[in-house]
């Protein structure tokens, strides 16, 4: 039976499943790019586009804590870290200088043998399903605990954390003619 604009209904889309598949593509898309690309640069931004995509997964899963947590601390403080770091290191950031391996063959097929091996272990396991709606006291808990009795720590290692990358700023800059000098 051919197609019929007319008679298309959008509502009958699912939309979740597009989700999904659309998460799919980034997740997968930018893992691929992370490997493939020869600029250590768009393989730090590949590296975000995959998390991006993980991160989806977490909220079509309705885990909205770790959504954010993948959101504000991996791709907001890590990945961003890792482009600052490179940024910094100007002979990283070269064009035409990619890095290549010359096993890269080798690879191939230890990847396509994990994955029958991975594929093989979903298959066998019966995993077990909820079908309970999660709680929403769990991340008022989280937030009280972080706010609470951990306030304290929380807060060293964000200093620690800032202290650390103000000394990769200052180690990666480049020395002017005076401190060659000393």
């Amino acid at each position: 039976m051919p197609f019929d604009p007319t008679a298309f209904d959008p509502s009958v889309i699912p939309f979740m499943q597009i989700a999904f598949w659309v998460l799919t593509l980034f997740a997968i898309g930018g893992a691929i790019g992370v490997v493939a690309t020869r600029s250590l640069f768009h393989s730090a931004l590949f590296l975000i586009l995959s998390l991006f995509g993980v991160g989806g997964y977490y909220v079509l899963l309705s885990a909205g804590f770790l959504a954010v947590v993948q959101l504000m601390i991996y791709i907001g403080a890590i990945a961003v870290l890792i482009l600052f770091a490179i940024m910094f290191s100007r002979r990283i950031m070269g064009i035409g200088q990619g890095q290549a391996n010359a096993q890269w063959w080798l690879s191939l097929p230890l990847t396509l043998i994990l994955f029958l091996i991975l594929y093989g272990i979903i298959n066998a396991v019966t995993w077990p399903v909820s079908g309970e709606a999660p709680s929403g006291d769990a991340v008022v808990q989280l937030g009280l605990a972080f706010l609470g009795s951990y306030l304290i720590p929380f807060m060293v290692i964000s200093v620690l954390l800032s202290v650390a990358l103000i000394g990769a700023v200052f180690l990666a800059r480049e020395k002017t003619d005076v401190e060659e000098a000393r």
